[in-house]
């Protein structure tokens, strides 16, 4: 599954290190009551579920694997909705709490979604809690694959994140079906690197890969 602006990330952060999520996309939909941006469904066909750096993008539902979890849509969007409420979301929306969706979370508690403003999920545009931020809740006119892009290239005007592990930065993308590998061989889920700590959790790596 292609789309421009999944494309255009590869071309900054190679999928070496990706995974096609094989998604079924009808039972998404019914489990979420929505369907799903095309750039998305093309970012779990082309990267998966996984991290950048300290930010998670969700997959869409759980996933039956032991030990360890991508994050999901479903099981994150709750905490947005709270968030939403708690704030009043992005001022002059005018939308509840019920058409935030998550995609993504980290980054040192940022919570990314969508802000489902109508019937086409691709013209659904990003929204984000910043836990630093003034106001907390902003939104962005483009979608999530392009929002990543434009974050790593520092092509806001500002980050649009209360964090700037991302700012400017293009790190590489890392499956969590490989995070879990490099878990289980004692190096450092996100940078493959030896992990000094990895030996605290010796009686966590006996899952079968």
């Amino acid at each position: 599954m292609n789309h421009p602006h999944v494309d255009a990330l590869v071309r900054i952060m190679p999928p070496e290190h990706g995974a096609d999520e094989e998604v079924d996309w009808d039972a998404v939909e019914v489990q979420l009551g929505t369907r799903l941006p095309a750039d998305y469904r093309a970012f779990m066909a082309t990267y998966g579920a996984g991290g950048i750096e300290n930010l998670v993008i969700l997959a869409p539902l759980a996933v039956d694997f032991p030990q360890w979890s991508p994050g999901t849509i479903i099981d994150t969007t709750p905490t947005l909705r709270e968030l939403w409420d708690m704030d009043g979301g992005v001022p002059g929306t005018g939308c509840g709490a019920d058409a935030v969706l998550a995609w993504g979370t980290g980054c040192n508690a940022n919570e990314l979604g969508w802000l489902m403003t109508g019937s086409d999920p691709d013209q659904w545009p990003v929204v984000v809690w910043r836990r630093h931020g003034s106001p907390h809740w902003a939104q962005f006119e483009c979608g999530m694959a392009e929002f990543v892009r434009r974050l790593m290239l520092a092509e806001f005007d500002e980050c649009p994140l209360s964090d700037l592990s991302l700012w400017g930065r293009i790190q590489p993308f890392v499956h969590w079906r490989e995070q879990h590998r490099r878990f289980q061989a004692g190096l450092d889920p996100m940078t493959g690197e030896p992990d000094p700590y990895a030996s605290m959790f010796d009686g966590l790596t006996d899952s079968p890969t």
